[in-house]
């Protein structure tokens, strides 16, 4: 009976379709989160037609009760998580001496303390069971800022330091932290793939890379 699970926060049709099907193809049960039901259902439906186990729950990530609740029905379905992959980002476009306080605001909500409430939902159970994955879809912007983009860059940034201190504090408890920095825009057929980006996930997961793995073209 497969008892491995995953859960991929902010699930869509890129990054996190390719790692549902990497994950999937390796033996996990996937569970989806996102916020709109019917393209959630799709992309479960894709999965499940691909022969990967696969359920999908309805979630706000900008909303601390629904991931709490989300997280409860997969630890009381599911058990604990052997990983979490956190997608969901937001962008508002705009460069900094215009953009709106409450713009950066939501999109900080969505992009870091998000990420920041998945983690300490499941990383109790995780370090009680003495392993566990998990991983953010982080972003260059963290590295090399962009001014019209820059409230993804401050919330991308912030990302990659929550993964960095996580990494540090849960080491001695037995769980592997990383991101995944992708230097690009994603598109199948192109060193942009989401299947491809997929496996830099998989490394982390499984041990092959640590930390941070820098997924761009030199």
């Amino acid at each position: 009976m497969n008892n491995k699970y995953v859960a991929v926060v902010g699930a869509g049709p890129g990054v996190s379709a390719g790692v549902a099907r990497k994950f999937g193809a390796n033996g996990f049960t996937i569970i989806l989160l996102a916020r709109n039901p019917e393209s959630l259902a799709l992309r479960v439906s894709e999965l499940q037609d691909a022969g990967i186990q696969a359920h999908g729950i309805v979630a706000d990530v900008s909303d601390e009760q629904s991931l709490k609740s989300a997280f409860a029905r997969i630890h009381s379905e599911h058990g604990t998580l052997d990983a979490l992959v956190y997608n969901a980002g937001a962008n508002t476009i705009a460069n900094p001496s215009v953009l709106d306080p409450m713009d950066l605001t939501k999109d900080f909500s969505v992009n870091v303390v998000g990420a920041l409430i998945c983690a300490q939902l499941v990383a109790p159970a995780m370090i009680a069971h003495g392993s566990g994955s998990i991983l953010f879809t982080g972003g260059l912007l963290a590295l090399n800022p962009v001014a019209s983009r820059a409230s993804a860059a401050i919330s991308k940034a912030g990302l990659r330091n929550l993964a960095f201190t996580l990494a540090e504090e849960f080491a001695k408890h037995g769980l592997k932290v990383g991101t995944v920095t992708i230097g690009g825009a994603v598109a199948s057929g192109t060193f942009f793939d989401p299947d491809l980006i997929a496996e830099a996930y998989w490394d982390l997961h499984s041990g092959k890379a640590a930390g941070e793995i820098l997924y761009m073209q030199s």
